[in-house]
């Protein structure tokens, strides 16, 4: 047991993080000059619900397990005090944490999901964002 004060000592969420970025770090790397504008954040649990509960429909936006949200990508906007917003993609931890075996799992997961997120935000198949190793 390590005390809250030691630099090895983390809570789920700040490990999440970390991971996160691992993930993110190669995709930003190739893309950085398209990517300055959208932000990734991390939400505990998703707040949203399918558009058709019965069919379990989802927009392009969102990338799901069948009915559980694990990302949202939420264009660049004005909130509600009239203020322009960044882009940015939610991660949900908790249901991709619940999907993922180990930490590397969890990567991979990360990745695939930011992938998508990616491709979406800049209108481009997936396949170019992460083009499959030769």
């Amino acid at each position: 047991m390590l005390p809250p004060t030691v630099p090895a000592w983390r809570t789920r969420g700040q490990k999440f993080d970390r991971l996160v970025l691992e993930a993110f770090a190669p995709l930003d790397t190739r893309w950085h000059d398209r990517l300055t504008k959208l932000d990734i954040a991390v939400d505990d649990v998703p707040k949203i619900r399918p558009l058709h509960p019965d069919s379990v429909t989802w927009p392009d936006e969102v990338v799901a397990d069948g009915p559980v949200p694990l990302s949202r990508l939420i264009p660049a906007g004005v909130d509600r005090h009239g203020a322009a917003t960044r882009a940015r993609v939610v991660l949900f931890r908790k249901p991709l944490e619940l999907r993922a075996a180990d930490p590397d799992d969890l990567v991979e997961l990360l990745r695939e999901v930011l992938v998508q997120q990616i491709a979406t935000y800049l209108g481009v198949d997936p396949d170019l964002i992460d083009p499959e190793p030769e």
